[in-house]
């Protein structure tokens, strides 16, 4: 048995309460996204993780 504190996130120790009623709308559904704006995402997320990776 290893006497180092474990790496534990204590914020996850408890299951995530239920969502509020107000955030689900009956019959109200999401736009899609276009392609340029699924692109645009895309290029969003990859460019810190590419400059994260160089600089670590």
């Amino acid at each position: 048995m290893s006497n180092t504190p474990r790496d534990v996130d204590h914020a996850l120790a408890y299951p995530e309460p239920p969502a509020s009623p107000l955030w689900h709308r009956p019959g109200v559904k999401a736009r899609p996204l276009t392609d340029a704006q699924q692109r645009r995402n895309r290029e969003l997320l990859d460019n810190p993780q590419r400059t994260r990776a160089r600089t670590a």
